[in-house]
């Protein structure tokens, strides 16, 4: 099967994209490339980007259970993630929790985020991966493999890793797994994906055939689908 979809971005909702936004750049010292009345997006010094819709809506998660799950999470790299969540807190995050080598902190909007160890960073943070939950998180690597090209490069009981283009989407394995119902509002989404195709027609057909089902969303530019785990992704011409 010809590949026709490139991974953009994860796209995270929030209410005030302002405040989540800065939050993020001031944190990790990324640069801000998008501030407008709908979007504000942030990029990482590789060129990889996060933006934060805005859902005047949006009730965030309440993790770690399943019943106003995280869905989408961020894995950031930093040589110092005591320091780093110190930092977090003071702009806005709450602590959650902490790991062996990592600490999970919510944002101002509420979406749940990690800082991993990783030595030789620097004073920047490394986004790892776009980490999304999953019932069966091998087979939504596949998924999104197979659909953009990126390689499967681990695949474990804990979850699996697809990596291309410098960009890594990881997939949480998650029992009890409670899908978003977008557009309901009471199983709202809390991100989704951005993926580029060069035709919206092709780019739909190799969905379909893969396990994703098209959504009554979209304009001439875009069509909305939702992949195998329910979570709603775009493909944009």
């Amino acid at each position: 099967m010809t590949v026709t979809a490139r991974l953009d971005l994860a796209i995270f909702d929030a209410v005030d994209i302002d405040k989540v936004g800065s939050f993020y750049a001031e944190l990790a010292g990324w640069d801000s490339v998008r501030q407008d009345p709908d979007r504000f997006g942030v990029r990482t010094p590789d060129g990889q980007e996060i933006e934060f819709q805005r859902a005047p809506d949006h009730v965030g998660p309440r993790w770690p259970g399943q019943e106003h799950p995280q869905q989408f999470h961020l894995d950031l790299q930093t040589d110092d993630p005591q320091a780093q969540a110190e930092r977090a807190v003071a702009l806005g995050a709450v602590r959650l929790a902490d790991g062996p080598t990592w600490i999970t902190l919510a944002d101002p909007a509420g979406h749940p985020f990690d800082l991993c160890q990783a030595d030789g960073v620097g004073p920047v943070m490394r986004l790892f991966a776009v980490t999304i939950d999953a019932p069966d998180a091998s087979a939504l690597a596949r998924f999104y493999a197979s659909l953009t090209g990126m390689e499967v490069t681990y695949d474990g009981p804990e979850g699996a890793l697809v990596a291309g283009g410098g960009k890594n989407l990881m997939f949480q394995q998650i029992s009890a797994y409670n899908p978003p119902r977008w557009p309901d509002p009471a199983y709202p989404q809390q991100a989704h994906l951005d993926l580029l195709v060069d035709d919206l027609d092709a780019g739909e057909t190799q969905a379909l055939e893969l396990g994703a089902r098209r959504l009554r969303a979209g304009g001439e530019r875009f069509r909305v689908f939702t992949d195998p785990a329910g979570h709603p992704f775009c493909l944009i011409r």
